[in-house]
């Protein structure tokens, strides 16, 4: 069966094939079970393709004609992107018909904990959230412990508020991987990629952690924040986290974003970036006769040089390169 888009993420294949038995054998490895519905096998065109960072994974998956996926002893949390097509996520709590207006969150609360039917031409974003690196993320928002298992709303609306920003970031995120294949290749911007998603989605997607979360309110003050905006500017070239900053400051993630609100006026991630911008127009003020933009803005931790000259050019009024040339 066609599928109504180009695949995406070709330049970073993990599986291709039109055999039924080698799809199955594949998928079997990876801890899903593929049963093929309606429509001839001969249909079938499964093809998946995907990065792995540190903390999660970042895919394109379609199979052709419609076909059931159970997931069976998996530990991570998946989110379901259709771009084509539609697709039915059954899970211990309820379902969700997902398409390009609806996602669905998959929580690992069961042994079997969800059941994917895909229909035909269905194709999508598979995004998976290692358990350790979302756990960890949690830990920190909170200051302390987790003591029960993290479990989200199935259903994510992907047409206004945040789950709309988390959508355009993805699909941004995608183009750049497909335009230079190197966006997400250096240590800073991998982390700053998932220190953004994970955040965003514990403070905003529904979960049982979000009432503590919002109950979070501890006085901080103002050399709390003093301390944290030392650490960040001491590690502009190092791929730090909220956790790192939380170690630093030993105040709880959630309350950190607040007031670094209240004093700052951005987020600590804001901040940070920031900061990084001011850190690469200052190397290029300094900058020898030999060194180039490209190679000033790499070591400064930004790789996909025409979006960072973009917002360089909208934060200081001049492009990088008229920077350069105007070197004390």
């Amino acid at each position: 069966m066609h599928v109504a888009v180009a695949p995406l993420l070709e330049q970073y294949p993990i599986f291709a094939s039109r055999d039924a038995e080698e799809a199955r054998a594949f998928l079997h490895e990876k801890e899903f079970n593929l049963e093929i519905g309606r429509g001839p096998v001969r249909d079938l065109d499964v093809r998946i393709n995907g990065v792995y960072l540190p903390g999660m994974y970042v895919g394109y998956i379609q199979y052709g004609p419609p076909v059931d996926v159970r997931a069976v002893r998996r530990d991570d949390y998946w989110i379901q992107m259709p771009i084509a097509g539609q697709l039915e996520v059954v899970g211990v709590r309820g379902r969700v018909i997902c398409d390009a207006r609806r996602a669905a969150v998959a929580s690992p609360t069961s042994k079997n904990y969800y059941l994917v039917r895909s229909g035909g031409g269905c194709a999508g974003i598979r995004l998976s959230l290692f358990k350790a690196a979302l756990i960890g993320q949690l830990a920190a928002l909170l200051g302390e412990p987790i003591d029960k298992p993290l479990e989200f709303v199935p259903e994510m609306d992907l047409s206004a508020g945040y789950g709309r920003t988390l959508a355009r970031y993805i699909l941004m995120a995608v183009a750049d991987l497909q335009s230079s294949g190197s966006m997400l290749a250096r240590a800073t911007v991998m982390s700053s990629f998932e220190q953004f998603f994970m955040t965003g989605l514990l403070l905003s997607h529904p979960h049982n952690y979000r009432n503590a979360l919002d109950r979070l309110d501890m006085p901080v003050v103002p050399r709390d924040v003093r301390r944290a905006i030392d650490f960040i500017e001491a590690h502009l070239s190092s791929p730090i986290t909220i956790a790192d900053i939380v170690a630093a400051t030993g105040i709880p993630g959630r309350t950190l974003f607040k007031h670094f609100r209240d004093y700052k006026g951005v987020t600590p991630i804001r901040y940070l970036r920031n900061a990084r911008f001011q850190n690469v127009r200052e190397a290029l003020l300094k900058a020898e006769p030999e060194q180039s933009v490209t190679e000033i803005a790499g070591g400064c931790g930004f790789v996909h040089l025409g979006r960072f000259s973009m917002e360089y050019r909208r934060r200081f009024g001049e492009s990088p390169s008229e920077t350069l040339k105007r070197r004390r």
